[in-house]
């Protein structure tokens, strides 16, 4: 019975004469979700899209409810403008919508239409009542039959289905997200592509300290963040010898400090190569040593990029929750370490200092060991 799925967008139509980009952006995206479904049309009218369906309404809402962009989808059903026509098809939504008390509410933007809408509730509202007997509730109702008449067509519908919201996919530019197999990073990177951006994925891989099951596991991770910005391409770095080589000339306690350099100026590399304007990490504050100012401050010397850090404020049951929804949680929490887990010094500086840290370094060959690793990148292209 439905004939299409009207999407609905909100901050998207804020945003004055770029308005358009962000649109094209979003029907792209849209179609892209849908790719691999037979073809449909795609209608876009002030406010509102219109995605066709066939039978196939509910795969249809399942793609789309992963789609940044979209605010709220409802299934639903195109008529001509008249009232018998409305009151036909009220009638099957009713009939077909759990819940006892009803009311019928109507949205009129085409003014021509001979009837104003508290007299279309009223119309259509009590043949609902007659054919019924279900009770009608104007204040708390179970169920609402929506009305929505325009220019060319009706559009009857009774589910409102929440969207993520945000920006589409792509319309901030590209970042470069260090994922790990933990908890935060896939969150931050979901945060990311919500606000529009773009991501590729940066692992450092430090093989046979880590097996190849917490490579596979960065893997599934990547591919439910591909469900909701498409195709995502992950770069796996290996990272042993900097490893090796910071534990044989620096101090214990800088440790963690001067790998996590080492990796910033890897991403900042790869940021170059891949287009990309920022990175994109998963730290909260003050939630390991690494991550208190002092740290942050020490660690982004080294690059001259944004560095995003969406979940800076949050606390770790925020991100677990987070990542319950999103479907990255049950595979954050598989039992395979990451290269960052196995190198954690007894007693890591939690306020290192700039000159200690940069004095530590000079021991390393920095340029030698990041080009080794930088000509031996893996690239995998992760889809949904």
């Amino acid at each position: 019975m439905y004939t299409a799925v009207l999407v609905r967008y909100g901050e998207i139509s804020l945003k004055g004469k770029n308005r358009g980009d962000f649109e094209k952006c979003l029907l792209n995206n849209i179609r892209e979700a849908l790719s691999d479904l037979p073809s449909r049309k795609i209608e876009h009218t002030f406010g509102r899209i219109f995605v066709k369906v066939n039978g196939d309404a509910k795969e249809v809402i399942e793609r789309l409810k992963r789609v940044f962009g979209i605010v709220s989808l409802s299934p639903v059903i195109e008529t001509s403008l008249n009232i018998e026509a409305f009151r036909e098809k009220a009638l099957y939504l009713l009939k077909n919508t759990p819940g006892q008390t009803f009311k019928v509410e109507t949205k009129r933007s085409n003014k021509r239409f001979p009837y104003q809408s508290p007299e279309v509730n009223r119309l259509v509202g009590g043949y609902l009542l007659a054919c019924t007997g279900h009770p009608v509730d104007v204040h708390n109702p179970d169920r609402v039959i929506h009305i929505e008449i325009r220019e060319e067509a009706a559009y009857l519908y009774s589910q409102v289905i929440p969207g993520p919201g945000g920006l589409p996919v792509g319309i901030t530019g590209r970042g470069i997200l260090l994922i790990s197999g933990g908890l935060d990073s896939p969150v931050a990177g979901w945060l990311g592509l919500k606000r529009g951006l773009k991501i590729s994925g940066l692992h450092f891989y430090s093989f046979p300290f880590t097996s190849e099951r917490s490579k596979e596991k960065v893997i599934d991770l990547c591919r439910v963040l591909a469900r909701y910005g498409g195709d995502l391409r992950l770069l796996i770095a290996p990272f042993t010898a900097i490893q090796k080589a910071i534990r044989t000339n620096c101090p214990e306690e800088l440790y963690i400090t001067i790998m996590r350099r080492m990796m910033f100026r890897i991403a900042k590399k790869v940021a170059e190569q891949e287009g990309a304007l920022a990175l994109l990490t998963g730290e909260s504050l003050g939630q390991v040593a690494s991550q208190t100012l002092e740290s942050i401050a020490v660690i982004n010397k080294v690059v001259d990029l944004p560095v995003l850090r969406p979940l800076i404020s949050w606390d770790k049951t925020e991100i677990m929750n987070l990542a319950r929804k999103i479907g990255t949680y049950d595979i954050s929490i598989k039992p395979y370490e990451d290269c960052c887990t196995l190198f954690i010094p007894r007693h890591p500086a939690t306020k290192p200092r700039l000159a200690k840290v940069e004095k530590a370094e000079e021991k390393l060959n920095v340029e030698g060991l990041i080009k080794e690793c930088l000509d031996n990148l893996e690239v995998m292209e992760i889809t949904p």
